[in-house]
């Protein structure tokens, strides 16, 4: 008999249904049902069941991803109680989400909460240990964690990993009727309450409860994993460019870098921001992925802790918010230990996206996971093989663990570009990207950038005559004009346009451009004047987005100014602070269109424009 609570210690409260549901397992001992499940990690979002073990009527049952569930179903049907460790938050809910018919009964003991009433806290192997249990053997090292890589062994070939994870399963099930035999000790029940006092040891591990089944090899459909050949062979992604970081928060700690060109990757550890910048430029990527926040919790000013808006605004952003519901853990970008590195990132995306360079925020695990690669912390060399088997060429031997991570980001990236993301974020938090197999196709973006009069606006407006949703930037100039009771002139235009660009708002003035067509499928945006315009609308639509440069020499371009009701002399107009960066975005622009002809060649332009980015995606606006 296990000691009962030692003499002068208050006997733990035992609530009235706490009280009926034991006296309830008590008399029908057979028709507990003891449960444990494994799986592929923590988040019911991500991840997946591999295994469902239980015990109920002096039989001890397996389910192993793939097979039938019905005598668990059966089982379930059967039972008067349900009893597990943490299933409340975890087994229950992955079971009703992956067999939403399996209908477990109403009574369910969890004996995580349970064994807190009598001051046994932690987790079960840790609580196994307090009580002295011994009922693992050979298997005493094997952890979650380890029962994630059992399973990854087992679908590359190894059986026998198959059969330690299931007999690791079988443990804690075992394990879970002595626990539940000794907190009932604990709370010193009444020898009357009870009709009779059932040993659930017994009915947890019945006779043979360690005799394995045989099993085969896994099936092709389960042991096979997507590659980069069936997700993104044939999209846009297919010869993007993209690199990924993985940052760290210091530069005397270096940063894993990745160039990602196609499937091949190159990749080095980089220390400073200067070398992580000279790198990422040289390389002219289409996309930079970085592993790092990029943003602040809304209504924060700075990361620090002195922040007049700490109190009030916290330090988590939505996004990390909706990660922790899925059951990811992720740390608050502004917790302390955090502070430097979102620092860190936000200096390094502001920097790239005002030369250009669209940025996006990635989290490689959610990555991983789609490609069913065990996270990092379950060593380098599964990242490795997991990286290989999804399709990435490169030397992957002599990355580290930094620099495989890295790899993992630019895939986000590739993901976005192909329009396989989840964008989590709000209006006031610019997002961080998730990969989504089944994501919404990335709107089709055409941005337009040329400098006056070269006949922007004259294509814009062709485009929108083929059923493309149709904005500018002027178009929010000028409201914010009139809320500020300031002239819709030319002056004022340029006058507020350079001070946006100057408090560092252009990004502010893009999304507010964008939004004004809604859900519109097909844009065209016209006038972009700064890098970080271009980079913005290639953030938005990744390979979807189509950056046109318009230009004409300058004597056409006086001829034409002159001609039409125009404010403002084209000299003064043209050498403006918001015209001062125009050259700049012929490097970053896509096509260049020399609109030196009638005006029959910008439709007949247009049109070419049209057919190359698929025009059955094409919506009026609405």
């Amino acid at each position: 008999m296990l000691a009962r609570t030692p003499p002068g210690e208050r006997r733990p409260n035992l609530p009235l249904r706490l009280k009926e549901q034991l006296d309830l397992c008590s008399q029908y001992p057979e028709r507990v049902l003891f449960l444990d499940i494994e799986t592929t990690g923590l988040s019911h979002h991500y991840d997946e069941i591999t295994v469902i073990g239980w015990s109920i009527g002096g039989r001890a049952s397996t389910m192993v991803k793939g097979d039938s569930h019905d005598r668990l179903r059966e089982d379930a049907r059967h039972a008067i109680a349900l009893i597990t460790f943490n299933g409340i938050r975890f087994d229950q809910r992955f079971i009703r989400q992956e067999f939403p018919d399996v209908a477990f009964p109403v009574h369910h003991i969890d004996l995580m909460y349970l064994c807190r009433r009598v001051g046994l806290t932690g987790g079960q192997k840790a609580i196994e240990r307090v009580l002295g249990l011994g009922l693992r053997g050979e298997i005493a090292d094997v952890d979650g964690f380890a029962a994630v890589l059992l399973w990854h062994r087992y679908l590359r070939g190894d059986v026998a990993a198959l059969e330690t994870l299931v007999r690791y399963n079988r443990a804690d099930i075992a394990a879970m009727g002595a626990i539940f035999d000794h907190v009932i000790d604990r709370f010193q029940i009444d020898p009357d309450l009870f009709l009779q006092r059932a040993a659930f040891r017994d009915w947890a591990a019945p006779s043979g409860w360690m005799d394995i089944p045989p099993f085969k090899s896994a099936p092709a459909e389960l042991s096979s994993a997507p590659t980069f050949d069936q997700l993104l062979g044939g999209t846009p992604a297919e010869n993007v460019r993209i690199v990924g970081i993985d940052l760290t928060g210091s530069e005397a700690r270096g940063s894993g870098w990745c160039l990602l060109d196609g499937e091949k990757a190159s990749f080095e550890t980089v220390f400073t921001d200067a070398d992580l910048l000279e790198l990422t430029l040289s390389s002219k990527p289409d996309l930079v992925s970085i592993d790092s926040p990029l943003c602040l919790p809304s209504g924060r000013v700075s990361v620090e802790d002195s922040d007049p808006g700490r109190t009030r605004f916290g330090i988590m952003r939505e996004c990390e918010r909706e990660l922790k519901r899925r059951g990811v853990n992720v740390y608050p970008c502004l917790l302390p230990s955090m502070q430097k590195l979102t620092a860190r990132g936000i200096r390094l995306a502001t920097s790239l996206r005002r030369l250009g360079f669209p940025v996006i925020e990635s989290y490689p695990g959610a990555a991983q996971d789609i490609m069913r690669i065990p996270r990092k912390g379950a060593g380098v060399e599964w990242l490795r093989l997991g990286l290989a088997d999804f399709g990435v060429v490169g030397d992957l031997t002599a990355a580290s663990h930094d620099e495989l991570d890295a790899i993992t980001s630019a895939l986000v990236g590739s993901f976005h570009w192909s329009g396989l993301t989840e964008a989590m974020g709000t209006s006031e938090e610019p997002p961080l990207i998730i990969p989504k197999l089944d994501g919404n196709a990335h709107p089709i973006i055409i941005g337009i950038s040329g400098p006056i009069a070269a006949g922007k606006t004259t294509l814009a407006r062709a485009l929108e005559e083929m059923g493309f949703a149709y904005t500018r930037f002027s178009l929010v100039i000028d409201q914010e004009l009139e809320n500020r009771g300031q002239p819709l002139d030319r002056h004022h235009r340029q006058a507020l346009g350079d001070e946006i660009n100057r408090t560092g708002r252009q990004r502010w003035l893009a999304e507010r451009t964008l939004s004004r067509v809604g859900a519109a499928q097909a844009i065209v945006v016209d006038g972009l004047r700064f890098p970080e315009d271009h980079a913005y609308l290639a953030e938005q639509a990744g390979g979807s987005y189509v950056h046109v440069f318009v230009d004409a020499d300058e004597s056409i371009r006086r001829n034409r100014y002159a001609m039409r009701a125009a404010d403002g002399d084209f000299d003064a107009v043209a050498a403006s602070a918001v015209e001062s960066q125009i050259n700049s975005m012929r490097s970053l622009a896509d096509l260049v269109f020399p609109n030196v002809g009638p005006k029959d060649d910008i439709s007949s332009f247009a049109m070419n424009l049209v057919t190359e980015v698929r025009p059955n995606t094409c919506q009026s606006p609405s």
